[in-house]
């Protein structure tokens, strides 16, 4: 039975009255926005205003009772699409993360202690290059409660020494329900395989394995870590999708050494990536527990479906530039995360993609952010006293359906290829993440897709970056182009005392400029450039404004009418003022009656590759 098949086909969709007056309404704002007749467009108007995903989705503007889907079983209950555990403690909700790694176990240890005093319930404890020295995790350990606080390693190749100290710790721990116990050792030799990041080997990740299952405490040896996708471009069907590849390669590598099928999927959980995108954050986490459940009852083992998830809040959507938004970007994840049914949430400082110290802030405050984003989330919002809040929404449980039916078809592209680990090593994964890597860099380029802060309303009053800023890495943030613009501009800032400048030259009235103005001198400060606008412009005082400006580049910025009228005299009074490029807000077709000297040397027009003309003006200035 593929995956999507239980979607309501065969259901008469109800009929919705007020449907056809809505549908109604839409073409005739269409009709009016496109300056056309209402019966010239088609006869479903409203799929005009759909949107499409990475995955190829189609999201509707509207969802109604036309859309509903049978309801899903309650949380605890195969195919877990609304939760893996019945019981989940509705004051606690789900376990807030956070990591803990320095070099100094001490300070390890200071740091833990002082998260979970001030609502940490779960730690990620960092070891050998991630944090402490293997033999000093009992010192970084020391007082923890390991029956309340789930302990998960980040120990990379150091995982099974790391595992083996851990142990030895738990073996001096007394309590009588030992599997209380959670901990996580956290292999990853196979995503980390796609990465390059160094891990254990796949026969040492199957003797973890073996070693967790003989623990008395409740010990997963492996996680499936989506992140590593996601981080390379991934779209949301490509992260579930490769990640349930992966873990069928982890339940062949399992049971081809003689581990039990049960035992197989006891040793697996799943790491996935949350955005600012809520609602498909909730989708992502909802799609991947129905496609693991579906996994495990085509192995016969429907009741061990269940594995646990672990959010960690986008490192790829986070900004260098104007940082602060990255608090709105990591509560909007951590939200949709949480209402999503994700087992624990690791939210990311929002300044972690900058040095420590870079904005004069302590890193004691970051992560106190971070931790505080969760809890105001949990104590105030009360997110976490009910189970899948968004069950029921005709949006979220078709695009669930869409989301897991799309993930399932790329899990068995990879299948096709003999398996994850054939695809890895074809190629075929990787060529497929970055083809959507790419649309995706292309849409920010082009500002289809907007970064606040870069792309959208950047700020050029902010302190330039550090050098140690500049050249951090690895580059996986989506704004990563325009912020390499903006590096530029600082260097220029640096050189010369002031950023390069692009006059902004006015045609009009405001009423008839304003727009393009405000447009143009975003644009340019996306890629650094100051603009100057001396308010509107006659003819013959182009010129002088232009030499007091001092200024190497000029947009002429007006109505199309006004173009018509004004636009070549404009040309040639900034040329003859000793201005190098001249350009002008809009398309080219409203200057196409010119031509010589008169015609701008390019366009700023509304989908233009941004960071290519941005990139060509900072070279013209010496950038």
């Amino acid at each position: 039975m593929p995956i999507g098949s239980e979607s309501g086909a065969g259901i008469a969709p109800e009929p919705v009255p007020e449907y056809a007056a809505w549908r109604q309404g839409v073409a005739g704002v269409l009709a009016k926005a496109r300056r056309v007749e209402a019966a010239e467009l088609p006869a479903e108007p409203e799929h005009l205003l759909d949107e499409t995903t990475y995955d190829g989705l189609t999201i509707a503007p509207l969802y109604t009772r036309r859309d509903e889907l049978p309801e899903q079983p309650l949380p605890g209950a195969f195919p877990y699409v609304r939760g893996g555990d019945a019981t989940r403690d509705p004051q606690r909700g789900w376990f807030v993360s956070a990591f803990a790694g320095e070099d100094d176990a001490e300070a390890t240890n200071r740091a833990i202690l002082t998260g979970l005093e001030n609502g940490v319930s779960a730690i990620a404890l960092g070891v050998g290059p991630y944090g402490v020295a293997v033999d000093d995790i009992p010192v970084a350990l020391r007082g923890l409660l390991y029956e309340l606080a789930p302990l998960t390693l980040v120990a990379g190749a150091a995982t099974s020494s790391a595992a083996q100290k851990v142990f030895e710790v738990l073996d001096g721990y007394s309590i009588d329900d030992r599997a209380q116990i959670r901990v996580g050792l956290a292999a990853a030799p196979l995503t980390s395989a796609f990465t390059g990041a160094e891990d254990v080997d796949q026969a040492e990740a199957v003797a973890l394995a073996v070693r967790a299952i003989a623990r008395p405490e409740s010990v997963r040896a492996i996680t499936v870590d989506g992140i590593a996708f996601h981080n390379a471009g991934a779209a949301d069907a490509q992260e579930v999708g490769a990640a349930i590849a992966a873990g069928l390669a982890y339940l062949r590598l399992l049971t081809g050494a003689g581990v039990d099928i049960a035992d197989a999927f006891g040793q697996l959980e799943f790491r996935f990536a949350a955005t600012d995108d809520q609602f498909a954050t909730i989708v992502k986490f909802r799609a991947a527990r129905r496609l693991w459940a579906r996994v495990a009852q085509v192995c016969g083992a429907p009741a061990f479906g269940a594995a646990p998830q672990h959010a960690v809040t986008s490192a790829a959507m986070m900004t260098q530039r104007d940082p602060w938004v990255n608090l709105l970007r990591t509560t909007l994840a951590a939200f949709g995360a949480g209402v999503g049914g994700a087992d624990s949430v690791t939210v990311l400082p929002f300044d972690a993609a900058l040095p420590p110290g870079e904005l004069g802030v302590s890193t004691t405050f970051s992560q106190r952010m971070a931790r505080n984003t969760q809890l105001l989330l949990l104590e105030e919002s009360h997110l976490g006293h009910v189970q899948d809040p968004a069950a029921g929404s005709w949006y979220v449980d078709a695009l669930t359906d869409e989301l897991a039916a799309k993930a399932w078809a790329f899990m068995q592209e990879l299948e096709a290829e003999g398996g994850y680990l054939a695809a890895l090593d074809s190629g075929v994964l990787a060529a497929r993440i970055a083809e959507t890597a790419a649309t995706r860099a292309a849409d920010v380029a082009h500002r289809r897709a907007a970064v606040t802060g870069v792309n959208e309303f950047p700020n050029l009053a902010e302190a330039p970056l550090s050098e140690q800023a500049r050249e951090r890495g690895p580059n996986v943030r989506y704004g990563a182009a325009f912020e390499t613009l903006r590096n530029r501009s600082d260097a220029y800032l640096a050189a010369h005392g002031a950023r390069p400048k692009a006059l902004i030259v006015p045609l009009g009235p405001v009423a008839e400029h304003n727009a393009r103005t405000i447009f143009t001198a975003n644009v340019l400060a996306s890629g650094g450039i100051e603009s100057v606008n001396p308010g509107p412009l006659a003819i013959d005082a182009i010129a002088a404004a232009a030499r007091e400006a001092g200024a190497r580049i000029a947009v002429l910025c007006g109505a199309d009418k006004r173009y018509t009228e004004q636009a070549g005299e404009a040309v040639d009074a900034l040329r003859a003022a000793g201005v190098e490029t001249v350009l002008l807000a809009g398309p080219e077709k409203s200057v196409a009656q010119y031509s010589g000297t008169q015609r701008p040397d390019g366009y700023l027009a509304l989908r233009i590759d941004a960071v290519a003309v941005l990139s060509q003006l900072l070279e013209k200035v010496g950038a």
